[in-house]
């Protein structure tokens, strides 16, 4: 999204630019970091990124005040306000890309997309999490009998590709526990999936594992392309 794109989509929830505390950036990949720049000297507002990351995407951002540039180490988790934040290593052709785990006492979001590969040590970081924001990107039998040319579709099944819609059952296989944890479907390729396919391959994979959404017992939803995904208030909960 542009600057004025995501100004656009705030408005639609009714959130004022001005009081975003931060924005958190995963990797350098243009479609990524499109408007952070732009939000970042009109409002003020801190960009936080690896110092890989950081250093790979200076030049696309432009000038940003210096007090607004936060380096972190992806070895090191560190707090921002009252919340925990956690780097997760993740596999993509990026510098050194990674995914978010967002906790406090009582809450645990985890935020876990452009990956070819989920690997052991990713699965205890995001267990136990009350959002899985997962990639669910492509369907295997769409991307291969696709219009993409061969080199693209080898790079998006690779592992440093992109989790498809079985990947992510096999992950959910592994953390789902049925206790109410919301799974949002995110990161969809607009030419090799659809939300219906994804949300289909899921509900599949938690109705074998004797999760139930009609008594939530989790929640499913696909986050959509173009406008806002469903707000999850956990302040309310507390």
């Amino acid at each position: 999204m542009s600057g004025k794109g995501t100004e656009a989509l705030l408005k639609e929830i009714h959130v004022d630019p001005r009081d975003l505390d931060a924005i958190f950036i995963t990797h350098e990949h243009k479609d990524h970091i499109h408007g952070a720049g732009i939000l970042s000297r009109k409002y003020n507002i801190p960009i936080f990124a690896n110092g890989e990351t950081w250093e790979t995407m200076a030049d696309y951002l432009k000038k940003i005040d210096k007090n607004n540039i936060r380096e972190f180490r992806i070895e090191e988790g560190f707090y921002f306000k009252d919340i925990y934040v956690e780097p997760v290593p993740v596999f993509h052709d990026a510098v050194n890309p990674n995914g978010y785990i967002l906790k406090d006492d009582k809450f645990k979001i985890s935020v876990v997309t452009d990956t070819g590969w989920i690997n052991t040590q990713m699965q205890e970081q995001m267990k136990d999490s009350n959002i899985y924001f997962l990639e669910s990107n492509h369907d295997v039998d769409m991307l291969k009998n696709g219009s993409y040319p061969w080199p693209l579709k080898q790079r998006v099944l690779s592992t440093r590709g992109h989790l498809s819609n079985e990947n992510a059952s096999e992950l959910i296989k592994q953390l789902g526990k049925g206790s109410g944890e919301i799974i949002v479907l995110s990161h969809l390729s607009i030419d090799n999936n659809t939300p219906e396919l994804a949300y289909k391959n899921m509900k599949k994979t938690l109705d074998e594992m004797g999760i139930e959404l009609e008594i939530g017992a989790a929640n499913l939803e696909v986050a959509p392309r173009y406008t806002t995904s469903k707000i999850y208030d956990f302040r309310r909960k507390k």
